[in-house]
């Protein structure tokens, strides 16, 4: 049996020993067991209870876990009609609606663990409890979930577990999870006065001054970089009349996450119907309903199809910073990570079919390099063309061996993982998994081929024989949001972030009043070279200077006292270690800190 498949059966009947448990220390009559599945580090199991799980509550379950795995009983698996599951499972209204909804044909299995417990389940299982002997578990938490997702639904009270084969591997889980909780980056953000939220706009952060410092400088290096392969920044309106995403197509298929601001006139359903004439002429007779927009893309198609287009024009690049906007359910929301607003360093690409090779490699390029300046790897995913696909099929099979030829060419035939049918209805595409400090895959970049947008808005181009024809849309994002993505280097780095994206890269300390007039001489040095700086004048203790800048993980701090402004040098103290480097003359040090500026450079140089 592989790991995977044996974690699997390991964990989900450790979610029924912990069922079990429950049961008999709450009593069969007071408990509604809805659902239990293994998870990526364990289990959980869903439960309706007489009364909240109390801190005294989770020893006594684990302790009462042991004690069953500890009776070595046989586990049956039986099938049944539905009418004998009903009856089996009478008292129990989750388990009633969910045989209620299977299938009329579908097999119908059972487990038992023993004589006085059985869960509704299509295994597999253990054969016995002795199986998990050696098992290493420990309830995480416990929290409200609803029925099925559903908030309107019964709220349950669901029991996490931790569960591994061995003492050792739940040992180290549990490790791994306290540098996680470290890495915080909701906790990391408040500690360096990065961002905040508040109950005024959920899901849509605050960005303090040092926060929107780095921001602002990740947005200039990506738009410098982006010159450089010729992208054209644009920009539109945040709020859309509901025509544009009635053409676009999102008002049938994403309407629920939209921001709408409604009109004066009742809306229409979001199944409305857009005839190709009026997509053309953009004169659809609709009610003033708008709406903040979720995503550029139709903007960027209102923007290309202003004025004709030769061949000789494309690929034509726009880039686009804007805010947007998506509605997110309460629950799912989580710090910089999912918000409701949020930018993304986007491009849509108008090309022809045969420069979609060339354009996607060069994103790749772009990939590269942003990834490569914040030390972080990558996978590819290539996902192929779903059942429910829009457009030629043709064209569909020449975009697919375009970017599997991408793919094999940069990463090797097999380095790349294929999923088939994933893609997007109106295109293929490839996305970019980073990896973090901790080993986690973060989804990030992304590209995609586009065959329905520019048919929805009949965007054309004049070919080299005079025909009229149709360009591909290439979505293009590497950081996607940028609110995402800074919640993500904030984890990898812990807050220590390279010097040319730090908030403030130099904090000065003159270490008594007298040294300020140096101080200001050292600072204007630096600020004239480009160079973010922060300095305490005031009269409290060096020390406490000192520790107030190095809490907040500033690269450098310069001491400066009667030695330092004789010589016009500096003293540093270098984050992340307990050195202080005397003696360095002040141009070198802003020469040192052009450079790392200039190179965007991940490390800290020590030496001077």
């Amino acid at each position: 049996m592989e790991r995977e498949e044996f974690l699997s059966v390991y964990r989900h009947s450790l979610a029924h020993i912990m069922a079990k448990a429950v049961i008999e220390i709450y009593g069969k009559e007071n408990v509604q067991y809805a659902i239990g599945p293994e998870i990526a580090d364990g289990c959980y199991y869903d439960f309706t209870l007489p009364r909240p799980v109390s801190e005294e509550d989770i020893k006594v379950i684990e302790d009462k876990m042991r004690e069953i795995i500890k009776r070595r009983e046989d586990w049956t698996r039986k099938e049944v009609s539905r009418a004998e599951a009903l009856e089996i499972f009478k008292d129990q209204k989750f388990k009633t609606e969910l045989i209620n909804d299977l299938p009329e044909d579908e097999l119908i299995t059972v487990y038992y663990t023993g004589d006085d417990f059985v869960d509704l389940c299509r295994g597999p299982h253990i054969d016995n409890s002795q199986a998990l002997f050696q098992a290493a578990f420990q309830i995480k938490n416990v929290s409200g979930a609803y029925w099925r997702g559903d908030e309107k639904r019964d709220q349950l009270q669901r029991i996490y577990l931790f569960a591994f084969p061995s003492k050792d591997e739940l040992k180290a889980h549990l490790t791994w999870l306290k540098e996680a909780q470290e890495r915080d980056h909701k906790k990391i953000g408040v500690a360096l006065d990065m961002f905040m939220f508040r109950d005024t706009a959920p899901g849509m952060a605050y960005w303090l001054p040092r926060g929107w410092t780095m921001y602002s400088q990740l947005m200039k290096y990506s738009r410098e970089l982006q010159a450089k392969h010729d992208y054209n920044e644009i920009s539109a309106p945040l709020i859309n009349n509901k025509k544009l995403w009635l053409i676009s197509g999102h008002w049938a298929h994403y309407v629920n996450n939209m921001f709408i601001v409604p009109g004066k006139t009742q809306g229409t359903e979001a199944t409305d119907a857009v005839s190709s004439d009026e997509t053309a002429q953009f004169s659809i007779e609709a009610e003033d309903t708008m709406a903040a927009k979720p995503m550029n893309c139709p903007n960027a198609m209102i923007e290309y199809k202003r004025t004709m287009h030769s061949y000789k024009e494309l690929p034509i690049r726009y880039s686009e910073y804007d805010v947007l906007h998506r509605k997110e359910k309460s629950g799912q929301m989580n710090g910089l990570f999912r918000v409701q607003e949020f930018r993304q360093d986007d491009d849509h690409t108008f090309v022809t079919e045969a420069q979609i090779k060339d354009e996607i490699k060069d994103v790749i390029s772009i990939a590269d390099e942003i990834y490569n300046t914040f030390g972080l790897t990558y996978r590819a995913e290539f996902s192929t063309r779903p059942e429910d696909f829009m457009g030629d099929i043709e064209s569909w099979n020449r975009a697919e061996a375009a970017l599997k030829e991408i793919l094999d060419e940069k990463y090797g035939e097999g380095n790349y993982e294929i999923n088939e049918g994933d893609g997007a209805f109106y295109g293929p595409k490839i996305d970019l998994q980073i990896k973090d400090a901790l080993g986690r895959e973060w989804q990030c970049g992304t590209v995609q081929l586009d065959f329905q947008l520019p048919h929805n808005f009949e965007l054309t181009y004049v070919d080299q024989d005079g025909s009229q024809k149709m360009p591909i849309v290439i979505h293009r994002a590497i950081f996607g949001s940028l609110e995402r993505f800074i919640g993500i280097i904030t984890e990898h780095f812990k807050g220590a972030y390279p010097f040319w994206l730090n908030p403030f890269q130099v904090a000065i300390v003159p270490i008594r009043e007298e040294h300020n007039e140096y101080a200001k001489k050292v600072e204007t040095a630096l600020k004239e070279a480009g160079i973010r700086v922060e300095v305490d004048y005031s009269d409290i203790n060096m020390r406490d200077k000192i520790k107030r800048f190095k809490n907040m993980k500033d690269p450098y701090i310069l001491v400066l006292g009667n030695e330092e402004a004789a010589a016009n040098e500096v003293s540093v103290n270098v984050r992340g270690s307990n050195k202080q480097v005397r003696n360095v003359p002040l141009d070198k040090f802003v020469e040192i800190c052009t450079k790392l500026n200039k190179e965007r450079t991940l490390e800290l140089p020590s030496e001077f």
